[in-house]
């Protein structure tokens, strides 16, 4: 049986790092972003970083706190090979993945070095302030309501961490201990 492999971390941590090391090894992936954007887009609203959490709110509120790990879910589930579910973001997320016999990874690293990354990497959900930054981040870290972000929550309940505060070889690495340990 393939593995899903849920990957969880905050922004700029090197979540698409590594997903990008996992599809080396085979595996497919399916992005929370992706999902999230097709909504935005249809309900013709302005592509950023707001939109994207307000979609993905509204969509939990709706359909239930593990709405989109469902939708990836599915997805990932038609296919024969490994799958990458990412970004998942709420606890209902990380229980639906986990009644459905997946792994959560989480990716992390220190705050500054994230908000480098984000302003390199220049998408639309990165052109912002520090003081922006750190504040949509708080917001992210922790909720009560299950239809919003609990990237802390998330962290916890990882069955594997990896820090992504050095270089490409170390979490190139990481990742390759992270593939060993479940195989």
């Amino acid at each position: 049986m393939s593995k899903i492999v849920g990957i969880t971390g905050m922004s700029g941590s090197g979540k698409g790092a590594v997903v990008d090391l996992l599809k080396q090894k085979g595996f497919r992936h399916y992005a929370a972003y992706d999902l999230l954007l097709e909504e935005v887009i249809k309900r013709n609203l302005p592509q950023n970083r707001d939109s994207l959490i307000f979609v993905g709110n509204e969509l939990r509120k709706q359909f239930g706190p593990g709405y989109v790990a469902e939708e990836l879910i599915k997805k990932a589930k038609m296919g024969e090979s490994d799958a990458i579910v990412e970004s998942l973001r709420t606890v209902g997320e990380i229980e639906t993945l986990k009644k459905e016999g997946g792994i959560l990874l989480a990716v992390d690293a220190d705050q500054k070095i994230r908000y480098e990354r984000i302003r390199k990497r220049g998408g639309i959900k990165d052109n912002v302030s520090w003081e922006e930054f750190t504040n949509q981040e708080e917001g992210e870290s922790k909720s009560e309501d299950p239809n919003k972000q609990n990237l802390i929550a998330c962290k916890d309940a990882a069955d594997y961490v990896i820090n992504n505060d050095g270089t490409f070889t170390e979490l190139e690495a990481q990742v390759n201990d992270f593939i060993k340990k479940y195989e």
